[in-house]
């Protein structure tokens, strides 16, 4: 297996009138997490993801949460997706893409990851109650949405079945983070090679 000279890690900090966020980032980690947002839901769906997808990652966030999860939930995923395009350079001998069927109880979700450069989300998910005590599911869109945007990447997500709230939010964290490690491991035939025709992602 091809061997990295460079380590594959990064932070970003991003500062607004709504939120105060810091991330660090190790992809090639093993799943080790220290989560803070204020959102303890939100906190145990990172703390998944970062162990499924075997990221080290470290979330400090402070937002205006007494008004909304809202501010919070977006800006985190917007800065994890640019800690990840930042961690990632120049995308030299990455698999590119990753998918991964994740079930959890009842619950089974779809997520597919193209590290294209190309931002763009489909998010099909329906559930029968939106509501994790006062977290709102929709949120989970909104999170994926500024992630897909800021790394760059295509993602899809799909809850084929559920019923369960936290267990169908737990599915598609759980899912992001298997179908990103698969997406941005290095592929050892392709090692120093671009994973696109066009010369560019």
């Amino acid at each position: 297996m091809a061997k990295r000279t460079t380590k594959r890690v990064a932070t970003v900090s991003r500062k607004t009138a709504e939120t105060d966020i810091s991330i660090a980032l190790a992809i090639d980690g093993t799943g080790l997490s220290r989560i803070g947002t204020g959102v303890g839901f939100f906190d145990h769906m990172l703390t998944l993801f970062a162990k499924h997808g075997l990221f080290d990652l470290t979330v400090k966030a402070k937002g205006d949460v007494d008004v909304d999860y809202h501010h919070t939930v977006e800006d985190v995923g917007l800065v994890l997706g640019q800690v990840f395009k930042k961690a990632l350079g120049d995308k030299i001998g990455i698999r590119r893409y990753g998918f991964f069927l994740l079930p959890m109880d009842e619950s089974l979700a779809r997520v597919v990851v193209d590290v294209s450069g190309r931002p763009h989300l489909v998010y099909r998910v329906e559930s029968p109650s939106m509501f994790v005590r006062d977290f709102n599911l929709v949120l989970v869109k909104e999170f994926c949405r500024a992630f897909s945007n800021a790394l760059g990447a295509n993602v899809h997500v799909e809850l084929v079945y559920g019923d369960e709230p936290h267990h169908i939010a737990e599915a598609i964290f759980k899912g992001l983070g298997k179908a990103l490690d698969a997406a941005t491991q290095i592929e050892p035939r392709a090692a120093k090679l671009l994973p696109s025709t066009k010369g560019s992602l």
